[in-house]
């Protein structure tokens, strides 16, 4: 028997890189998927993989920057599974750079993506978690915000940072409904560092070097899994609470 059998997990982003690796260690404890995302070729490439683990799973098209795609996802979720128990709000099109290279445009967007998209996306399934009995939101963060050098994450992190603070009203006001909310400060390779990576070696292993444990994170094992622990009832006593999942680069407090 797996931790979280018999429970329903709705997760964005979740066609490729961390939130692809959070729905593989899910869907390994037993929890059916609804993979959302907003390219379709993605999504089952996903859902391939979760059926090969014996998981339940449907692709979910969704745009988080849009309130009507929103409301469709957690609608379709409940619709094929029967509610929702875990929300993972992993989705987000923010790129870190310098402030005076912040366009209004790229930042609205980037608001849209994270903590208004956040925000409704907790709104939408609160009523479908407290039917349930309760459930857990994790909302995935970055601790770029608390960098001792904060040089080019003006902008990203204080996206981040909107979400973190959802995080802990969400935690304090649904605390009595059952609802358990957190947040995930990950370090893993996704597609996105891959390339940045790639594109900049002497920067990248700069990076590397400040992560006391001399690795970016693996996607599945080493975000996912703690996840799942996070999401299970092991787990039942912790919210309002950002955990750092980057290998002990950044501090918090």
């Amino acid at each position: 028997m797996g931790k979280l059998d018999g429970k329903v997990a709705l997760i964005t982003g979740a066609g490729q890189g961390i939130g692809q690796g959070i729905a593989l260690a899910l869907a390994r404890e037993g929890a059916a998927i609804a993979v959302a995302g907003r390219t379709e070729s993605k999504l089952h490439g996903t859902c391939e993989r979760l059926t090969e683990l014996g998981a339940r799973s449907e692709p979910v098209v969704c745009d988080v920057s849009r309130r009507a795609d929103i409301a469709s996802a957690v609608e379709r979720t409940v619709d094929v599974f029967g509610g929702v128990d875990i929300l993972v709000n992993n989705a987000n099109d923010c790129t870190p750079g310098p402030i005076l290279s912040v366009i209004d445009e790229e930042y609205e967007r980037s608001f849209a993506t994270g903590p208004l998209a956040t925000l409704r996306m907790m709104q939408s399934c609160h009523p479908h978690m407290v039917s349930r009995g309760g459930g857990v939101i994790v909302n995935l963060v970055t601790s770029a915000a608390v960098r001792w050098d904060a040089s080019n994450y003006g902008a990203y992190g204080s996206i981040k940072e909107g979400m973190r603070s959802l995080t802990r009203s969400a935690a304090c006001e649904w605390g009595r409904d059952g609802i358990r909310v957190l947040s995930v400060a990950p370090h893993a390779k996704s597609p996105a560092l891959a390339r940045w990576m790639e594109r900049n070696p002497d920067e990248a292993a700069e990076f590397v070097a400040g992560i006391p444990l001399g690795r970016v994170g693996d996607a599945e094992t080493d975000i996912g899994r703690a996840v799942v622990f996070l999401v299970s009832d092991d787990a039942g006593y912790l919210t309002g609470a950002t955990i750092p999942l980057d290998g002990g680069q950044s501090r918090w407090g």
